[in-house]
């Protein structure tokens, strides 16, 4: 069903960040613009997406000039952190004084014991951070942490793969984060959801650019103006 959310081209949706509802809380705005069913059902906000896979929520934020979320829990559930512009610092149960800059990401797994953080834009002026939820495949893990410095440019696995490796939390959910440069294309061939942050593309005939959330069962992207993207699938068979 159409709405003025959404922009049908063949076989892709649209949602652009800036149609839907600006909230926050303490010391930060955010616009979330996934938030399924599997954690938010009948609170969810109006116009947002559900996941796909184990996918469940993401938030596209600017805390203010040294703004902080205050204290507060995560349990069983891995939340991953993309840093845009700036910096955040963390304090709380999990790796205490981490700080993450613009090019960085973090993976925080909560687990059954679940962790307790604060975070923290420690500069006098604003910042940028996406923030992902996904829920793990089994629960019961031990509280965990990964961390990824992204290259200049290409994509990096940083969510999802084989249980036999060790280089991301094992999930059938990918997500892939980085950098392209104007010229560059993509190709993706499966279903998707891919989060514009940066730049500006032409994605199976149309443009899009930061904010722009896209979902479908494939999509040509050829990027014009050098881009920082998200893309979230699922494994092959799945």
């Amino acid at each position: 069903m159409a709405s003025k959310r959404y922009n049908k081209v063949l076989k892709m949706d649209i949602l652009h960040r800036e149609d839907l509802k600006l909230g926050g809380f303490a010391g930060l705005k955010e616009h979330r613009l996934v938030m399924d069913d599997k954690v938010f059902k009948g609170r969810s906000n109006l116009g947002t997406w559900q996941g796909i896979g184990d996918f469940v929520y993401l938030a596209d934020a600017q805390f203010n000039p040294l703004g902080d979320t205050t204290l507060h829990d995560h349990k069983e559930v891995d939340v991953i952190s993309v840093m845009v512009d700036g910096r955040v610092s963390h304090e709380g149960s999990l790796k205490n004084g981490q700080s993450l800059q613009a090019g960085q990401v973090q993976v925080q797994r909560a687990g059954a014991e679940g962790f307790s953080h604060n975070e923290i834009n420690p500069d006098t002026t604003k910042n940028r951070m996406i923030q992902l939820w996904v829920l793990p495949e089994k629960s019961g893990e031990c509280a965990d942490y990964k961390f990824y410095p992204l290259s200049e440019n290409g994509l990096l696995r940083i969510y999802g793969g084989d249980a036999g490796q060790g280089d991301t939390f094992s999930s059938q959910t990918l997500i892939d984060v980085g950098y392209l440069k104007a010229g560059e294309q993509l190709k993706i061939e499966q279903n998707f959801i891919m989060y514009m942050i940066k730049g500006t593309a032409i994605a199976s005939g149309q443009m899009i650019g930061d904010g722009d959330l896209l979902r479908g069962e494939s999509v040509n992207i050829e990027v014009r103006a050098d881009a920082m993207i998200i893309v979230i699938t699922e494994r092959s068979g799945t």
